[in-house]
């Protein structure tokens, strides 16, 4: 399965392409739920000769129409965009959201984006998608305007999780605020994840015994759990390593700004410069203040070992869910 082909603002389709199955949504997290909808798009298209296109946005819609309503993101930068990429999907298109693009009605979203930029025909939706000024494109306005331009709609219902509630982004924001990792894997499909670029450190982990990575400072709109300690599975240029972090201040040493760090178990080296993924697995503890160095490091040799534990029962379930 190749990649999609990313095409930003003010890109077309290829002249080749003459039609296309298309979704539109803002897809943060892209979880369970988009996951389902946008396999039945793939499917349907290569079914009817079409390529399938996912439409998302940049920035978040409310931030433009509406800050204050805006929600914390759990897929920041290329986050959202790595996952859609590996989909299946033909063409992942990125539309700069602006208050002139928040002004198009249904109709004006459809003929002057969904038809003339993207040759559109087929339209698959979720079932509580609106699109279009006061998101008034529900199922009904899409189903009468494919009629008279000759385009299909799809509806598709909800992903439901293991507890028969329905998956949405905001119950994953729920869970990964709360600090439920493993309840926010489940409603994703795979462990929420922190991206960032390796930065030098302080080098406190190291004069420890405990070399760590530090990365770069996520976007402020970057949905992080609470500080704590965390069982962590790092993907980095050089492999897929497990390892733990620790997200916050780092009190026994009286440094108190919010930092991102993490410990790799088994490799050794550095991986300055190297953008990494950090999968967040389970939560171990709460940050605090030790009496000194020597306690913290009693600490850590007792969660690592609580990590790589954790590491084993990740490895477990994904291997049973394989």
């Amino acid at each position: 399965m190749s990649a999609a082909r990313i095409i930003r603002d003010g890109a077309h389709l290829p002249p080749e392409v003459q039609g296309a199955a298309v979704t539109v949504g803002t897809f943060d997290g892209v979880h369970r739920g988009h996951l389902d909808l946008i396999s039945r798009l793939v499917a349907g298209a290569a079914e009817n000769g079409l390529h399938s296109v996912a439409i998302t946005f940049e920035p978040h819609p409310l931030d433009v129409v509406n800050p204050a309503a805006a929600p914390p993101l759990l897929t920041v930068g290329d986050e959202k965009l790595d996952v859609l990429a590996e989909t299946g999907l033909d063409h992942v298109v990125v539309l700069a959201f602006t208050h002139e693009l928040a002004a198009l009605s249904a109709t004006e979203f459809v003929d002057q984006v969904l038809l003339d930029s993207f040759r559109m025909r087929h339209l698959l939706i979720g079932h509580d998608h609106g699109f279009g000024r006061e998101r008034a494109g529900n199922a009904a306005v899409l189903q009468s305007l494919g009629a008279s331009r000759g385009f299909s709609v799809g509806v598709v219902e909800p992903v439901a999780a293991e507890d028969g509630r329905w998956v949405s982004s905001t119950a994953i924001r729920r869970a990964v605020a709360g600090g439920d990792l493993p309840r926010a894997a489940e409603l994703l499909g795979r462990p929420y994840s922190i991206s960032g670029v390796v930065v030098p450190g302080a080098a406190r982990g190291r004069a420890l015994g405990f070399p760590t990575l530090n990365l770069s400072q996520p976007s402020p709109r970057k949905l992080l759990p609470p500080d704590g300690v965390y069982a962590v599975r790092v993907k980095t240029d050089r492999g897929i390593f497990g390892g733990m972090m620790n997200l916050g201040p780092r009190p026994t040493f009286g440094e108190h700004d919010r930092s991102i760090e993490a410990y790799l178990f088994d490799v050794s080296g550095d991986f300055y410069g190297q953008a990494v993924r950090l999968d967040v697995l389970k939560r171990l503890r709460d940050t605090r203040a030790f009496e000194s160095p020597d306690a913290l490091v009693q600490q850590i040799r007792l969660d690592e070992s609580d990590a790589r534990s954790a590491l084993t029962v990740a490895s477990s379930r994904s291997n049973l869910k394989g």
